[in-house]
């Protein structure tokens, strides 16, 4: 009996239009939620630590998906009673496993057609830059001249722009017609000439409402600085996020200037937990990213909710997201537990429970 493999060289993507729709069906066959292309002229003004090229200098085209965050998986933030399942299931699990399962078998697809591909999603671990873009010193050496200084990143949140999948937010969060800031994006890069699809004009998303801004609850956007850059020939403006407030806050820390030693996590700082954060200590870590306590409060979520109050989301539902007051937990009192809550019995003291 003969081994099976795969096939080879089935589809002929020599045909730039065709192929290009040949790809994005086989995207979502595969589990994207929505796939957009863009060519690499639209990269032309990317920064050294950022540039496509610098990793496949024969690149003619970058394949953008968007893959949905579950609304349900903010269903437990939001009633401040399961943390996990957004940082599992919304986060790190579509980081480290789905996004990935996807890109590799897409690129595995366009490869047996004879053609290079690579897959690439928010795996960024070595990558040679910090949260600002800018290069970290004593970290690598460029291996020849000319070269970027490694590992590369492309800006993610980028590349889905200017593969037309949507807009990019006052927040810095993009967001995709479909899911609004709900998404993830994975991308792949490949030497086969695809058409590319225009740059997003349908409905306006973002309208600066600064409902991310009120709702942060680490107060990390400033509304009187902002970050501008030129896209594909289009301006696009979003908040300069303070990303250091915003990595203190995203794990539901803030400052604590009391004195204390014993603090929520450890930092550069002591720390306490802040009202968005139920927990006495920072969990632990949930793959490599996923430590998301706040819940993207702002970012995401208020985002969210003005989205769909203003009916501008694909993605619609039958009940609206928020439908109780929003918890915070004053940390100045003792904690009161809710009947039902079972605790072990302490040594020597008979259990209330039958």
């Amino acid at each position: 009996m003969a081994i099976m493999t795969r096939r080879f060289n089935e589809y002929d993507l020599s045909d730039p239009k065709a192929a290009a729709q040949l790809v994005k069906r086989r995207a979502i066959e595969l589990g994207a939620d929505a796939v957009g292309i863009g060519n690499i002229a639209r990269w032309d003004t990317a920064p050294l630590q950022m540039d496509p090229k610098q990793i496949m200098p024969e690149c003619k085209s970058i394949i953008g998906m968007v893959f949905r965050v579950e609304r349900g998986s903010l269903r437990g933030v939001e009633e401040g009673t399961y943390f996990s399942n957004y940082s599992a299931m919304g986060y790190g699990g579509i980081t480290y496993l789905y996004m990935p399962m996807t890109v590799i078998n897409l690129s595995k697809f366009i490869e047996d057609q004879g053609y290079e591909a690579i897959p690439m999603g928010h795996q960024s671990d070595w990558r040679g830059i910090d949260n600002n873009g800018y290069a970290r010193k004593d970290y690598s050496r460029p291996v020849a001249p000319g070269r970027a200084q490694p590992d590369i990143m492309i800006h993610l949140r980028i590349a889905a722009f200017l593969c037309g999948l949507g807009e990019i937010g006052f927040s810095k969060m993009f967001l995709s017609p479909q899911f609004g800031p709900r998404c993830r994006v994975g991308i792949v890069l490949t030497d086969v000439e695809l058409e590319p699809d225009p740059i997003y004009d349908g409905p306006q998303l973002c309208n600066r409402c600064m409902a991310c801004v009120k709702a942060c609850p680490g107060k990390c956007f400033p509304t009187d600085k902002t970050v501008k850059v030129t896209l594909a020939g289009h301006e696009v403006e979003w908040a300069d996020l303070d990303m250091d407030k915003c990595d203190l806050t995203f794990r539901g820390a803030e400052r604590a200037d009391d004195g204390r030693e014993d603090t929520y996590m450890d930092w550069r700082f002591p720390t306490k937990p802040g009202s968005w954060s139920p927990f006495y200590r920072k969990p632990r870590n949930l793959y490599n990213t996923g430590q998301a306590v706040c819940g993207s409060r702002g970012c995401t979520r208020a985002c969210m909710m003005s989205l769909e109050a203003r009916g501008v989301l694909q993605n619609t539902f039958k009940e609206k997201f928020r439908r109780r007051p929003q918890w915070s937990v004053d940390w100045s009192v003792p904690p009161e537990y809710s009947e039902g809550t079972r605790f072990r019995p302490e040594a020597g003291k008979e259990s209330d429970t039958d």
